[in-house]
């Protein structure tokens, strides 16, 4: 294999562009994935942006774009939201954000630059309690994304959901944990046959299916390939506590009083991502983490996966501590972790090779106008 392994910025929210370029330089990574979250945003936990979505124009891709090339990297953008259910205010905002990261990623070349744009669907909780309510938020998803999608393969750019469930997205209050409709390998195979474009696919996270108890190397023997485009490298380390023992390994815990809980001895989480006993950790940074990485590797290997390995950090002891140099030795640690499966051997040790990348090409040839989920539903209706 010769995988390029790629930096997530989310994990450096304090810098700039230019800052994060260059400690992706340092580390020895092949590319960035630019988290670009809008700035009136409700999520907390992801805050980054770090490309000028409000004002950009031809001139801004194209500066990007000479950005990269000098620093011989490849992009790609995202940002996850909830785009079928949540407030319909911001369900509508953040439907309009993806179409600016669209148009961004046009500018920035698209497909032909391997400029894709990654996003969460989300989850209708109104239609979700309903009979039928799975079903329901898939007939959603279609009537949201139909538009959408084919706005993205008009404009020559594909869009990769990553398989987060979102568990701690709501408050701990609420029974499900479930809060991204591409949580579940099945939701995946029913959007893609409900909607067959080629400009959508994934990113796979394998951590997120440890937690679930379902092992990564199953999942990847049935996914389509063609619609696997990028591996989001993170860890999870599966706890085996007395929380197991009370509440089980199929659910959640669940709230309830703290004075009764106290009074039975029985554990309750203390926020709300705190419900699957789990530790999010980067691979070979602090320990021994619940998936076997060589057998995905070598899985991914069989099936000729050749996309990028995506260094999402989240990790305790790496990003969670607020210190660059930790974040930093986080994905310094993960590279030299995966390198020996991804890279070949070289004179000097396990080394990407280069040889056959190309730099990326110019930006779009010229500017197209930002458009807004409402001009592109009136606009499907015309057609």
């Amino acid at each position: 294999m010769n995988n390029p392994i790629w930096v997530m910025s989310s994990a450096f929210k304090k810098l700039q562009l230019p800052e994060i370029i260059e400690k992706t330089k340092e580390m020895g990574a092949q590319g960035i994935d630019l988290c670009v979250f809008r700035h009136d945003g409700t999520r907390k936990d992801h805050v980054a942006t770090h490309l000028n979505y409000e004002n950009f124009t031809l001139e801004s891709a194209r500066q990007v774009i000479e950005a990269f090339n000098k620093a011989g990297l490849k992009l790609s953008i995202g940002a996850f939201e909830n785009l079928i259910g949540g407030d319909p205010a911001e369900r509508r905002k953040n439907q309009d954000h993806l179409l600016r990261l669209i148009r961004m990623a046009h500018l920035l070349g698209g497909n032909e630059n391997g400029v894709t744009v990654g996003t969460f669907v989300g989850y209708n909780h109104e239609l979700g309690v309903q009979e039928g309510g799975f079903q329901k938020n898939l007939d959603e998803y279609v009537k949201v994304f139909k538009p959408i999608i084919q706005y993205a393969e008009d404009l020559g750019v594909t869009l990769l959901y990553e398989n987060c469930p979102m568990e701690g997205w709501r408050p701990e209050g609420y029974t499900s944990t479930f809060n991204n409709l591409t949580g579940v390998l099945a939701a995946r195979k029913l959007m893609y046959t409900l909607i067959p474009s080629k400009a959508h696919g994934e990113i796979y996270d394998p951590s997120h299916d440890v937690w679930q108890h379902t092992n990564p190397v199953d999942v990847i023997q049935a996914t389509d390939m063609k619609r696997l485009h990028r591996i989001h490298v993170k860890a999870t380390r599966n706890l085996q506590n007395q929380v197991r023992t009370y509440w089980g390994s199929m659910y959640p815990m669940q709230t309830v009083n703290p004075a009764l809980a106290q009074q039975a001895g029985v554990p309750i989480p203390s926020h709300s991502w705190d419900r699957h006993n789990y530790e999010a950790m980067m691979p070979g940074f602090g320990g021994s983490d619940s998936m076997d990485w060589r057998a995905f590797v070598d899985t991914l290997n069989e099936k000729g996966f050749t996309g990028a390995f995506e260094m999402e950090n989240e990790a305790n002891n790496s990003k969670g501590t607020d210190n660059l140099g930790a974040i930093v030795q986080g994905f310094k640690a993960t590279i030299y972790f995966l390198s020996p499966m991804l890279w070949p051997l070289a004179d000097n040790g396990y080394q990407y090779n280069r040889t056959t990348e190309k730099p990326l090409k110019e930006a779009a040839s010229k500017d197209i106008p930002i458009v807004t989920m409402e001009e592109l539903q009136k606009r499907t209706v015309t057609v």
